[in-house]
């Protein structure tokens, strides 16, 4: 196992969370936009105003994307295990 081999299993690694994290990011981020625009038109500056929201986004974009998510985590395992041999030698 040289060092290239390894380089490849981090790179695509961490070009799996960032693919797998990106519409839960991506939806915090939308929410909290709306959120502030809503806030700065009707001067509610109230700061839990933002968490409640953001908090059923959230879980509403894990529960919606938990199938490609597990897709993704699925076929990184499976070529995990089929470089497994090449890990050996």
């Amino acid at each position: 196992m040289n060092a290239d081999f390894v380089v490849k299993i981090v790179r695509e690694a961490l070009f799996n969370t960032l693919i797998i994290t990106s519409p839960i990011l991506g939806a915090s981020l939308l929410i909290g936009l709306v959120i502030s625009i809503f806030q700065t038109t009707t001067s509610i500056q109230e700061q839990t105003l933002t968490f409640v929201p953001k908090f059923i986004g959230i879980f509403m974009a894990i529960i919606i994307f938990v199938p490609f998510i597990i897709q993704i985590l699925t076929n990184f395992t499976n070529n995990l295990f089929l470089i497994l041999p090449d890990m050996v030698k």
